[in-house]
Parts: C-alpha cells; structure tokens; sequence
C-alpha cells in the first residue's frame, strides 16, 4: 500500500487496503490525466486504458490537427482551453483574460499528511499512517503554480485531495473558481446519491439516475445547509447498501459548496467537489497562495454499507478530537423545549436537581441568560450576563449545578446580532451588509462580518470573560440565521468576492481559540438544527445537533440519512416531550430512548413534571446508554432493510469491530393487521459467521396507556424475554423473527453476546 511512481510509465499509483487510484502524465505534453479508480489492482502501467478517448482530430490541412481536449480525461480539468465539461479552475487575469491550462512540473512522494493552513483537515494520528503526492502543474503563461495533494490512509479505503495555488507572477490573478477534486469515469451506468432536506428534514438521501446532462448538490447560504449536504456519491446502478462499487466525496467545509455530477457527451462522466463559485473571487497577489478545502474520497466494493462504516472509522479517529475519546460523553439535559425563555433561577435549579435524581450529568441552559434577551427579537451580541434573571450570574448558577452533582454547559449564537442590542447600536457597520440595500432580517437578526478580526476578537473576548467566570464544560454554538446581502464594509471592491470564505475562515479561528483556551470544553454545534452538519465543524465539536425535528419517529431517517458518512455518536439526539413540539406525535418514552441513543443521547423536557414512573424509565435509560454506549459511539454501523422507503419499521445494528458483541434497534412505525402483520424476520449483518451468540431483548417499548395525560409506563431491566443462543451465520443468512408488536411507534433493543 502507499503512493508509487512507475517513471518510465510515467504512471502514479495511490494503494489501499481494497482500492486503487492511479493517474498518468501524457507524453511530450505532460497533461496530468485520469486513470483509474476503484477495485484494487497489481498493474504499475495502465497506459492502454487511454484507449481512444484520447483522440487527436484529423484535419485536411497539413499541420493543423489538434487535441479533441474535452475527450481527455484530465485529472484537475481547467477552463477556456477547449474542455467544455464541468471544470475545477477558473482565473482572471487583469486585462480580464480566463485561460488556464496546466501541465506537469515535478512531484513529491513523502510519509505523513501536511496541515492545511487555517482549514480544518484530517489528520495523521500515529506515524505511518498516511503517505502523500505532491504533484506540482503550472500554467507558463501565467506563472501560476497549482500544487495538487493527494493522501492515502494506509489501513482505509480513503484518499483526501487538496489543492494550492501559488501566484508566481508579477500582476495579480483572480481565481474565479477552485474546486478541490475531480473524478472521472468511461462511463454513465451510475446513479447520484446525495443529501437532501430542509429546515426540521435534514440529510435525505436521493437517489438520480445519471444520463448525459448534471445532477449537482450545493449551498450559497453561507454554511452547509439544510437543503444540501457537501456530500455525494456515485454508485452503480445496481448497487444496494451490502453490494455494488461506491465512489463518495465529502467536502470538509462548511461554507458555500458545490457538488456536480455530469454524463457527458462522450458517454463518460465526471464528478467535481470543492468551494461554490458563485459570488467568490480570490484576488492572488504575487507570491501569494491560496489552499483549498480538502475533499475526502471513499471507494467501497461493497455498496452504501461498507462505503459509511469507512468514513465513520476515518472521521473518529482522524478528524473528531473528542475530550471524552474513550468514555461516554455525559448524558445532558437542555432546558430550551422545558422552559423556552420563561425561566428563573429556581426554575433551572428544580430541572437540574430532578435530573440529578435519575442519573442525568449535564445541565445545559439554553437561549435567554444574556443582555435583554427575553424573547428571540433582541439581545444578539450582548454576551454578558442577565443577572435580574440570574441573580449571582453564570458563576453562581453553574456552582448550584456542580452541588447538585451535574456539569454545567451553555448556549451561545457569536456570529449573530439583534438590532435591538447594544453592539448593533454601537457598529451598526459590523453586521453584513450592502450599503444603500434593504437587508434581510431573519428570525429577528442579522449576520456579524467575521471577516473582521476586530469583529471577531470583541465577541470572543465577552464570551471568554463569561466562560472564565463559572465552570462552564459544554458549549452549544448556535447559528440560526444564513448570509444574505453579502458585502463587507472592510473589504474593497475587488475583494468582496471574498467575504463567504473568509466568513467561514474566521469561524474557524474563534472554534480553534475556543479549544485551544479551554481544552476540556465539550462543544456541540448548531445551525437551526443541522443546517451546518459537515466535517468542517466536526474538526472543532466532535457532535452537531441533528435538527430542531426532535420527534422520534422523524429523526429515524434525519439520523439514519446523516449516518451516510457520520458516525452515530457525532448526531445529537434528544428525547423531546410528548405530544411532540414539532409534529404533535405521541410516541412512548422507550422508544424517544432508544432513536436518541443512536446519537449523543440527553434530554429536552421538563423533567419535573414527569411521573415517578417516566422519572424510573428515565433511569433505566440512562443505565442502557452507559452499558451499550461505547458499543454505538465506537462500533461498526450496520443498517437493515431500507429505514428510508420502508413505512413498516426500521432497523439497525452496532456490532463491535472484534465482532463479539452486537446491539440491534428494531422500531416498528406501523403496524398491520394479522397474526403475521407485525411478525418479521430480519437478516442481521457484520457477526462471526461461526460463532454463537446469546440473543436477548434488554428492553421494549410499553403502550402509551393514557394519552390525554401523556404518561408511558417504564419497564424492569431483564423484564423480558428468554434468550436465544444461534450462530451468527443463522441469524445472518437464516434470519432472525423479531417479537411481534402491538401498535405503531414501538421498539425495542436487542443484545447479542458471544460466547
């Protein structure tokens, strides 16, 4: 494994465990073109496989026959010289010239991984894991030298790209557009899967044919998104969650992307992933580089299943640096859906000290502790303490909280401003915004310019001021509002192009500030829901709330979706109060328990208002996450049956990687009729074929016995029934008959334990 060379092929190589990705240098012309990706292969030289792709069109005229360029498979395909596919570079220059054409310099091959220069990336966590090409391009006429990363992980069927450009010239360049990676393919025979939703519908999965013509995926809101994840993947078009060749980008960003999959004219198709163009322009001064976001490929051979458990694995232990890396993160309640505003000291303290009881560890006080913040329509920007609702402030309320045997953690929205707050006020001029245009107030705010460090450090230093006052161990960074009106009044004309990455930039570098000054910080992020859920933000917060949806039922497929290339542990999921906030649906607390615990697990309910008998399932609940937990956060994701078109039930797995130890999630959402209608048997995955495990349901939903009153019965621990001892290849080739449930909305989990 690791990166070769072939010189007189003039062929690199890149080897993982099952894949291969090898590109070419082409004759006297030195274009870097494609060659190859996917199933593993021994070749060194593969220079027939240019084939006739590679066409030179004849002409009737003596010396004038040429490259037919938009046949050739360029591995970073450029703008305005001929190739008239989707494209990853595009520059200006001054007399407002947009040809670029780049051919092979030189190239590096070394152990490790470079870090990128003020961007998140994965990372090389032991020495030896990681081997990197560096393959220098440069268009002469310009003098613009683009650098081209490539980094394999040894053990994982993953290969990140970069890319970096340096401005060797005497005039500036502007780079119109710099996408961060290409594929290329011979042929169309794929479908396009990518992440899709909105607002409270976050990261569905759809599935497009691709023909001759583009499937794109993207975001100009300024973040991510709740529309549209920087993922997407093409698979075969027979390819299924266990079988068929997976290739998947996703972009470790969390501003503006685009993804873009075209069937082109040629019968062949290209995928390109990376930075939006639309409103970015990059003014590159001589000598100057600009490095973009690093777009991490995975190949699986064995469909959607094989292809998530690989970036699950890379992610966890090369992306994520988690402070609690091998314990359970606490189990927390968020007073927000208790209280909203409407709270007191005394009020937070009686949630806290019921929580306490029923073996809750995090007091987390949401929106409403600063400035004149007693509805969502002020108080954005003033980061200091309220204290006519917190008497003694953040100090005395989080040491009220720690005597009660919890940790205390708290909400904040930096990058937003009320116009009713004193900083608005004070700098109007720091809010974004194009001058003499009416700007966009959402949800009562706008956008602070965090392209200004001066913007950026005023804020940080209030919050720092607060968080060094009490014993604050958790964060939840909220942002719920997208850019509009993007203009800053600290940029010149030929830089506003600029503002977005920049935006994104300077959220990085207070992310950074705030881990680095206070390493022991759990940070959780939030965009009204999971509107910035990207690798980006899980470089800094190793967990991101999942959607403001907290009904059970729906977060089936929002985590389920999300778990596509996220680990489970990194999805924050609550249980929520019924009827739901947000649907109206009533569904059991043992079944809220069990969809929450495929995520961060916590609470956001009042608590005190909960029977003694919902207070002991509560419990119970959080004695299952501390036994299975590490099994979820840590374990290999297997997901059974379809949990997006199938309306009957959903079910998945966590098996552990020496495979001795398996936890299934069975939820029925709808019941039929019949002795049969509920009974089914599943196929169970990821288990040692011969060994024999000892199968048992831990728990099981109980009926909503009265709905007017909301209250759900709670069940024993070991209240079930007998255990079963069967092979694991009985249960994964034989199947398993889940116990038949009466009514919809009813779950259970299931332990298998090998002997």
């Amino acid at each position: 494994m690791g990166i070769t060379f072939n010189e007189e092929a003039g062929i690199f190589k890149i080897d993982a465990p099952d894949t291969t990705y090898m590109l070419g240098i082409f004759d006297d012309e030195r274009f870097v073109t494609h060659l190859y990706y996917g199933k593993r292969i021994v070749d060194t030289d593969v220079n027939y496989l240019y084939g006739p792709v590679y066409q030179v069109r004849p002409s009737v005229l003596p010396g004038q026959a040429g490259r037919i360029m938009d046949t050739i498979p360029f591995e970073y395909p450029t703008y305005g010289c001929g190739d008239y596919r989707e494209h990853c570079l595009e520059v200006e220059t001054l007399e407002g010239y947009h040809a670029c054409d780049l051919r092979y310099e030189a190239h590096k091959i070394y152990p490790g991984k470079p870090k990128l220069v003020g961007l998140p990336a994965t990372f090389e966590k032991e020495e030896g894991e990681c081997t990197t090409l560096e393959l220098i391009c440069r268009d002469k006429t310009l003098n613009l030298k683009v650098t081209l990363l490539y980094t394999v992980f040894e053990y994982l069927n993953v290969i990140t790209r970069t890319v970096l450009l340096t401005n060797e010239n005497e005039k500036v360049i502007y780079i119109k557009r710099v996408l961060s990676g290409c594929l290329e393919f011979d042929h169309q025979n794929m479908d396009v899967l990518t992440l899709h939703g909105s607002w409270e519908r976050e990261c569905g999965p759809v599935r497009t044919p691709l023909r001759q013509g583009k499937v794109t995926t993207g975001s100009t809101r300024g973040e991510s998104g709740p529309t549209d994840n920087p993922f997407l993947a093409v698979l075969d078009s027979s390819a299924t969650e266990d079988v068929g060749d997976v290739f998947a980008m996703n972009l470790v960003y969390s501003g503006n992307f685009l993804g873009v999959a075209e069937g082109h004219h040629f019968r062949g198709s290209r995928v390109v992933m990376g930075i939006n163009p639309t409103n970015f322009s990059w003014k590159l001064e001589q000598g100057e580089s600009f490095t973009a976001p690093e777009v991490v490929m995975v190949y699986s051979d064995q469909g959607l299943g094989k292809m998530s458990r690989t970036f699950h694995d890379l992610y966890r232990r090369h992306l994520i640096r988690d402070v609690y890396p091998d314990t359970s993160r606490p189990v927390l309640i968020n007073n927000w859906e208790a209280t909203y505003f409407d709270f007191t000291f005394e009020k937070l303290t009686e949630i806290a000290a019921e929580a306490g009881k029923c073996g809750i560890e995090l007091f987390v006080l949401d929106d409403g502790w600063f400035g004149n913040r007693n509805d969502e329509k002020r108080g954005l920007g003033d980061w200091f303490v309220n204290e006519e609702k917190l008497p003694g402030g953040i100090g005395r309320l989080s040491s009220e909280i720690n005597k009660l045997g919890l940790k205390f953690g708290l909400w904040i929205e930096p990058e937003m401003v009320s116009p009713d707050s004193e900083l608005f006020r004070t700098h109007p001029d720091w809010a974004i915004q194009i001058p003499g245009r009416h700007r966009s107030l959402f949800r009562h705010q706008y956008v602070l310019d965090w392209s200004r460090k001066e913007v950026r450090d005023y804020i940080y230093d209030m919050i720092h001021k607060v968080l060094s006052s009490a014993n604050v161990e958790y964060i939840k960074w909220d942002m719920n509002r997208t850019l509009t009106e993007t203009a800053s009044a600290a940029l010149p004309a030929d830089r506003q192009g600029e503002l977005c990455h920049r935006y994104v930039l300077g959220v990085y570098e207070i992310m950074g500030r705030l881990r680095n000054d206070f390493p022991s910080l759990l940070l959780e992020n939030c965009s009204a829901g999971g509107s910035r859920f990207d690798p980006g933000v899980l470089y800094y917060s190793p967990q991101i709330w999942g959607s403001d949806d907290s009904d059970a039922i729906e977060r089936i497929q929002i985590q389920m979706g999300a778990s596509m290339c996220y680990p489970l542990s990194t999805i924050g999921a609550h249980i929520s109060a019924v009827p739901n906030h947000q649907t109206g649906r009533i569904t059991s607390l043992e079944t809220r328990g069990y969809i929450a615990m495929a995520g961060t697990f916590g609470y956001e309910l009042d608590i005190t208002k909960m029977s003694d008998e919902e207070k002991k399932t509560i419990r119970e609940q959080v004695d299952i996450y501390h036994r299975y937990n590490l099994l979820i956060k840590d374990g290999d994701l297997y997901r059974i049956g379809d949990p997006f078109g199938n309306r009957d039930y959903a079910c998945w797995m966590n098996v552990s990687k020496d495979k001795k130890e398996a936890l299934v999630t069975y939820i029925q959402t709808h019941a039929l009729p019949g002795f049969f209608g509920s009974a089914r048997k599943l196929r169970l995955k990821g288990l040692e074929e011969a060994s024999i495990y000892e199968v048992k349901i831990i728990s099981e939903s109980k009926e909503v016995r009265n709905e007017e009153a909301h209250t759900e019965g709670g069940q024993e621990l070991g209240d079930t029934c007998e255990s079963l001892k069967l092979s694991g290849s009985a249960l994964m080739h034989a199947g398993y008959w889940m116990k038949r449930l009466s009514g919809d909305y009813m779950g259970m989990l299931i332990h298998l334990k090998a002997e």
